[in-house]
């Protein structure tokens, strides 16, 4: 099997209307805009430094969730499927990642009664995993296999948001899952960390080749990777937290 390691890292940096984001976290009201696009800006940096060419999206200072472009298309096989997404706050944000998409590879975009976002896709080597959840349905999941020619293995949970908050590939066969997931059969076959579970938030990691970036403040979770065979990366995103985010919502990397 020959794996196709990204070469790009599509990003938009963080619009003005930011502070107004989707999210139902406790310390929402603290965001720092100033900060958040400092963390942005380094995980820019982190990204660049280990080869990835960055592009960059014009920013959007009309939808408040725009910097999380990974919502907006998944990319596999040189195709991209441009995500029609479940909250119409967000419809829109895709034009400007559809426009510069088309420049690389081949898009189509899902169209209704399909939602599908891909903070719910977990791509690996042969296939993807997807969440169907509260932002990707079973027809999301049927227009995205048969675009991209994948086969799609699905997580069905109504409750949660994005699979990839909790199911993280992290390479050579590896994943990182809470334990809610672990022994879902959709990850069979592949071994699997478990972090504490007051560590769960650092499940959503973002895998470049043998580094993995991993957020702030999750210690233990870092050495289980560390023992695993690779090298981490830990960033702050703390105001990126505070928007429901984390790391693999920033970018699109293919």
């Amino acid at each position: 099997m020959i794996v196709l390691e990204p070469k790009r890292a599509l990003v938009r940096d963080i619009g003005d209307k930011y502070k107004s984001c989707l999210s139902t976290h406790p310390l929402h009201h603290t965001l720092d805009l100033s900060l958040a696009r400092e963390q942005h800006a380094a995980y820019c940096g982190a990204l660049r430094e280990l080869g990835l060419e960055i592009i960059k999206v014009p920013r959007d200072d009309e939808h408040p969730d725009s910097v999380f472009v990974e919502d907006n298309a998944v990319v596999h096989n040189g195709k991209a499927l441009i995500c029609r997404m479940a909250k119409t706050s967000r419809r829109g944000e895709e034009m400007g990642v559809e426009a510069v998409l088309k420049q690389y590879v081949k898009v189509k975009r899902a169209t209704s009664p399909a939602t599908v976002e891909g903070g719910d896709v977990v791509h690996l080597d042969d296939k993807l995993i997807s969440g169907i959840s509260q932002r990707t349905n079973p027809e999301g999941i049927a227009q995205m296999q048969e675009w991209l020619e994948v086969p799609v293995s699905t997580v069905f949970d109504p409750n949660i948001m994005h699979l990839k908050s909790y199911v993280t590939y992290l390479g050579k066969g590896i994943m990182i899952a809470t334990d809610r997931y672990a022994t879902h059969p959709a990850l069979e076959g592949y071994q699997i960390i478990i972090p504490p579970s007051k560590d769960e938030y650092a499940a959503d990691t973002l895998a470049v080749g043998d580094t993995v970036l991993m957020a702030q403040g999750y210690p233990e979770a870092h050495t289980m990777v560390k023992e695993a065979g690779f090298d981490v990366v830990v960033l702050n995103v703390s105001e990126i937290q505070k928007c429901d985010g984390a790391l693999t919502c920033m970018s699109i990397l293919f």
